[in-house]
């Protein structure tokens, strides 16, 4: 139940909410944006720069948020020629579901910071896209109250908090909203030094986080028997999220979790370590083919997209470039992401000569 002054507080912060989607520049037509880059740098103009530096910014020197592209960028394609390209398989299985494509929109909080509606907006374009949305546990709304109004497939994102009570309670409503899976955030004892969001807190309106028991909801004591704990009682596969050591990867198959995926936490917790296609797949060669992996961060082009699939991805999650589309235009904004992701990657299929996902391999990597 809300109380008067949780009233109060939001009708207070309700023009400062506004001011941060004032119309800063000319909002450009969604089909002359051609790539995700055009959808950074016109959603630049239109973000209040607190809240870009919220979304856009990293950890201390940003140096692994940088890398997160950049390594990308050094890997390069084995086309094949004379291969019959006509007809593109791109569908994915996934712990029951099969999806239209392997890209997957991952849990970012903060979305009422680019948009009014939030993560309604969102997942509304997720489902336009065909994409799967993944809630996550920083969302300014309810995850059943999102995923209630989902019209597509929905995952969670989990942070185990202090307050195992609560952790226990989300969990179970989560599950009975109807996602289909639990991505357990497992890189987060702390927060990382994000000096470039730290320095713009002052623009920033006090949000609602109606997942999280209160500011101090990290557990740095969390562990492996924790995970344990969770798996007595989930009824949903259970993926762990933040994986960078293959050490770690092989004892998440030993501890009988559902999936990995393999992240940096955008390059938001701790800076210098690697990109996330550099651990990619040393991961996938511990895993050995027991349980899928997943993989985030950086990820642009739909050659990106191709490159994590053949070192070893079942699919890629986006965070960031479905933001820039939300603060540009609402639902129409992150749909159209996702489309110009997709197209790009079909593309980069036909002209590597790879028409189904399963002839993306290491053979596609010069």
């Amino acid at each position: 139940m809300r109380t008067r002054r949780d009233l109060l507080r939001t009708a207070l912060a309700a023009p400062a909410f506004h001011r941060l989607y004032a119309q800063t520049a000319p909002r450009p037509a969604l089909d002359r944006l051609l790539s995700l880059f055009d959808f950074e740098t016109e959603a630049q103009k239109q973000i209040s720069p607190a809240v870009w530096a919220r979304i856009s910014g990293g950890a201390a020197d940003e140096l692994t948020l940088r890398w997160n592209h950049q390594a990308y960028e050094k890997i390069l394609l084995k086309p094949r020629a004379l291969v019959d390209v006509s007809h593109l398989d791109t569908r994915v299985k996934l712990f029951g579901l099969e999806l239209p494509f392997p890209i997957l929109l991952a849990p970012t909080g903060a979305q009422k910071f680019v948009h009014p509606e939030g993560e309604l907006a969102a997942v509304r374009g997720a489902a336009a896209g065909q994409a799967l949305y993944v809630i996550s546990s920083s969302a300014s709304l309810r995850v059943d109250d999102i995923a209630k109004a989902a019209r597509g497939p929905v995952w969670f994102q989990l942070y185990v908090q202090r307050d195992r009570g609560f952790t226990r309670d989300l969990v179970q409503r989560a599950e009975d909203s109807g996602c289909r899976a639990l991505c357990v955030t497992v890189d987060s004892p702390t927060f990382g030094a994000r000096n470039r969001e730290q320095r713009a807190q002052g623009g920033l309106p006090e949000r609602e986080l109606p997942n999280l028991m209160g500011k101090d909801y990290l557990d740095p004591a969390l562990t492996w028997k924790d995970i344990d704990w969770l798996r007595s009682f989930a009824r949903r596969p259970l993926l762990l999220k933040g994986i960078l050591n293959p050490d770690d990867a092989a004892t998440a198959v030993s501890a009988g979790v559902d999936g990995i995926i393999v992240s940096n936490h955008g390059a938001r917790n701790l800076d210098t370590v690697p990109a996330t296609i550099t651990a990619l797949p040393l991961v996938v060669e511990r895993v050995a083919g027991r349980l899928p992996v997943l993989v985030d961060g950086g990820i642009r082009r739909g050659t990106d997209v191709l490159k994590a699939l053949a070192f070893g991805a079942v699919a890629v999650e986006i965070g960031r470039p479905y933001l820039w589309g939300l603060g540009l235009a609402g639902p129409d904004g992150v749909s159209r992401v996702v489309e110009i992701l997709r197209h790009e990657f079909e593309l980069a299929m036909m002209l590597a000569g790879r028409p189904t996902l399963g002839s993306i391999d290491r053979s596609a990597i010069w």
